[in-house]
């Protein structure tokens, strides 16, 4: 007797397809009369997946249907929207963002997490993922790590990456006549993150297939069909996932970061290794006392910080660093104005920046934030209700509504930071608009490229740093300039949750004479 032999795609998929027809019809009933019922102005279209099928199946950009979904209704202080058949508001008001995210964080305390630690202990257990008592606990923990003593603490170790990655291009010009910046930037921040973060030295440059970066790029990539498709099985049916033995990553990459980090940390404590990197950092809070009590820290929530820091650093900042030098490359009097700074600074430190200088470089703080902007790494934050609230109404012909615990709340940071009315000319690259006379102007709940709160990016600093770094080592070295292949305008890749440009993003770098 033949026995049916099913790969796990085809088993994923049969589960996708199983469960959405169970669920259907009461949710496609409940998702067209669940707004209007309440008198909520709402996205009409989309059925119940919205317009998320669309990007499933790779006929549109996540940023598109993030700004469809903003501007359906402009006038509108929020609007309704069923997420998967999850009742989930869309904010558009400043004030009600601050309402929310700060003055009443209480109410709105987690993000939506589909992968509990039963189904992934690194991933369910890191800061991101944790909820109420338990992520307090860990951000306080955590949130002394990340202070700006700690990052002039890191900042030789990200020197040095940024020294050595520079200083390879460099060293082969032949590599820069055409160079694609994604991969060139995920294999710098991969980098860093190794030595900062794992305390291994590791030159993705010179060593293109080294492990480290290879499981960057799985746990980084979710374009492919089969991710694509365990992704929305997670999100629509977690308990089932459970059930079935999947996990958000891979047995060989769980086992690959476990592996490094607790070999790490027993070889120090065995040893007194000291280190200064985040594994040093995260022992040491480990064995700190508060209120008299013991941090109780195990092993596996170590891991699981390292993890997370990993996965956002790897990817997030990189893309970041594309955008910056894209941008440089597009407008040559911006560039030539950094360099002028740059180049000022270098002088005044014998050709090295310190930590304090590159804190005080003013256009270099501009030319990010805007890029920060125009390209922010993350398009949307969540909040999730779990105590009843009650919102005003949003906009004179409507009544206020009471969102229950369980519900969403959505920031939709890509759409209010092109917003016309909070940035005049959005589509246009104007860092003056982050200079000393203008920044005071610009909304802090508008602009929130690191997401707003108690809940935001608690990594901020070391993205920051680590970008500016390595634009100091470019522009001391190189000439960016655009070429035949350099995306003009940029086109998006479809079926991504980021901004991906659909054939990377080329440039040239060529030596500077002086």
């Amino acid at each position: 007797m033949e026995v049916l032999s099913l790969t796990t795609f085809e088993l994923l998929l049969i589960s996708l397809i199983v469960i959405s027809l169970i669920n259907l019809v009461p949710a496609v009933y409940r998702h067209l009369r669940y707004w209007e019922k309440y008198n909520v102005p709402y996205v009409k279209s989309g059925g119940f997946f919205g317009m998320t099928w669309t990007i499933f199946l790779r006929l549109s950009t996540f940023h598109d249907y993030v700004k469809f979904m903003y501007d359906y209704h402009p006038d509108a202080k929020y609007i309704g929207w069923m997420d998967f058949g999850k009742p989930t508001l869309i904010i558009r008001d400043p004030e009600l963002i601050k309402e929310l995210a700060i003055k009443s964080f209480n109410h709105f305390p987690d993000h939506r997490s589909f992968v509990t630690e039963e189904m992934d202990p690194i991933f369910g257990k890191n800061v991101f993922s944790l909820k109420g008592d338990r992520w307090r606990e860990m951000r306080n923990t955590l949130s002394p790590s990340f202070t700006a003593s700690k990052m002039r603490f890191l900042y030789d170790l990200i020197a040095q990456c940024s020294h050595d990655f520079v200083s390879y291009m460099h060293e082969n010009p032949e590599l820069c006549s055409m160079i694609e910046l994604k991969d060139a930037f995920t294999r710098y921040t991969n980098d860093v993150i190794a030595t900062s973060a794992f305390g291994i030295s590791v030159n993705s440059m010179r060593n293109p297939e080294n492990e480290f970066y290879e499981r960057g790029i799985d746990v980084s990539t979710f374009t492919g069909l089969l991710r694509a498709t365990k992704f929305l099985l997670l999100r629509l049916h977690p308990r089932f996932m459970k059930t079935m033995g999947f996990s958000f990553l891979s047995r060989s990459t769980s086992k690959f970061f476990w592996k490094v980090v607790t070999e790490t940390v027993k070889a120090r404590e065995e040893r007194g290794i000291v280190r200064p990197d985040l594994i040093h950092l995260l022992m040491q809070a480990k064995d700190t006392k508060k209120d008299g009590k013991l941090n109780q820290m195990a092993i596996d929530d170590i891991v699981a910080q390292a993890f997370i820091f990993f996965l956002a650093g790897f990817d997030t900042v990189s893309t970041l660093m594309c955008y910056v030098v894209y941008e440089l490359a597009m407008h040559p009097d911006i560039q030539e104005r950094l360099r002028e700074e740059v180049d000022r600074y270098l002088v005044e430190e014998n050709g090295k920046v310190s930590y304090e200088s590159l804190s005080k470089m003013e256009y270099m703080e501009m030319v990010v934030s805007e890029t920060l902007r125009m390209h922010p790494p993350a398009l949307v934050t969540d909040r999730v209700c779990t105590e009843k609230f009650e919102l005003p109404p949003a906009g004179p012909c409507y009544k206020g509504v009471t969102v229950n615990p369980g519900d969403n709340i959505l920031f939709v940071i890509y759409a209010m930071h092109r917003d016309p009315k909070y940035f005049p000319d959005p589509e246009t690259f104007d860092p003056e608009r982050f200079n000393k006379e203008r920044v005071a102007s610009i909304n802090p709940y508008i602009y929130i490229p690191f997401g707003v709160g108690p809940r935001k990016c608690i990594g901020n600093r070391f993205a920051l740093m680590e970008t500016k770094i390595v634009l100091v080592h470019l522009l001391q070295k190189f000439v960016i300039k655009s070429n035949e292949k350099t995306p003009n305008p940029l086109v998006y890749k479809k079926g991504s949750f980021t901004l991906i440009p659909k054939n990377g993003i080329w440039v040239t770098l060529e030596k500077r004479d002086d």
